[in-house]
């Protein structure tokens, strides 16, 4: 019986990580008519052994403040790994966003991001944005938005001779959540992301998440991602996906 127990318990913290690179700030969001502070706290626990052994650990902190018309949040996104014994950090990721609601259903977003990937080869990513985000549902149900945002982008590679792209892209976005029960929410966001001087010059990603509630403030939490890149770093997949497994712990 313990045996049985113990397993399930080291089941739910299994994750399958294909060295997915991908920043999906409209998650951070929590679903919450609430004003004041409210966060959570993530938690994903990964051991794999092949020819190597491999242990991650990926933490994520988020916290936030909204009132009736303003909306900031901060994100800290670190996965740690040990490789045969190694330590390092694979990534990292830092993003602050603001949003100021203009009527019901119209709000104006300002962002910056840091971010640091050893496995998509990427030695410094800053990114600084702003445009208009829409409501286009109001139930309790299921709520969608669509959000059309210009960003400027400072990208430095980490290889043998490091490449430094300073570019301006289109970043809009679909997303939605559901809540099928009062237990369960179902939340998924798709990004495009073209160059504005080279539409050619693309970027997609998607993440898809479901949350079932364990207790009050904690909850089990699948996760799936994909990003497509049209030009990566030399050697990086353009197609790189990931599935996750692990614990969130909100708090209000």
């Amino acid at each position: 019986m313990f045996f049985n127990k113990f397993s399930l318990v080291i089941f739910f913290f299994i994750v399958l990580n294909l060295n997915a690179q991908i920043i999906n700030t409209e998650s951070l969001r929590m679903v919450t008519d609430t004003s004041g502070w409210s966060g959570s706290i993530g938690l994903n626990i990964n051991l794999t052994k092949n020819t190597k052994k491999i242990f991650k650990i990926d933490n994520r902190i988020h916290v936030q403040y909204k009132n009736a018309q303003h909306l900031i949040l901060f994100m800290n996104d670190i996965d740690f790994e040990q490789l045969d014994g190694q330590n390092l950090i694979s990534n990292s990721v830092q993003h602050l966003r603001y949003n100021y609601k203009i009527k019901s259903k119209i709000y104006w977003e300002f962002f910056g991001q840091t971010q640091y990937n050893s496995i998509s080869k990427i030695d410094f990513r800053g990114l600084l944005g702003t445009g208009p985000r829409f409501k286009i549902s109001n139930s309790e149900k299921y709520k969608f938005y669509l959000g059309s945002l210009i960003m400027y982008e400072y990208d430095r590679s980490k290889e043998d001779i490091a490449i430094t792209n300073k570019d301006l892209r289109w970043s809009s976005y679909l997303s939605f959540s559901l809540f099928p029960s009062k237990n369960t929410a179902i939340v998924s966001t798709t990004y495009y992301q073209p160059k504005l001087d080279g539409f050619n010059d693309f970027r997609i990603s998607s993440e898809s998440s479901i949350a079932v509630k364990i207790f009050e403030k904690l909850a089990f939490k699948s996760t799936f991602k994909f990003n497509f890149d049209k030009f990566p770093v030399e050697g990086i997949p353009k197609s790189q996906y990931s599935f996750t497994n692990g614990l969130i712990y909100s708090f209000e």
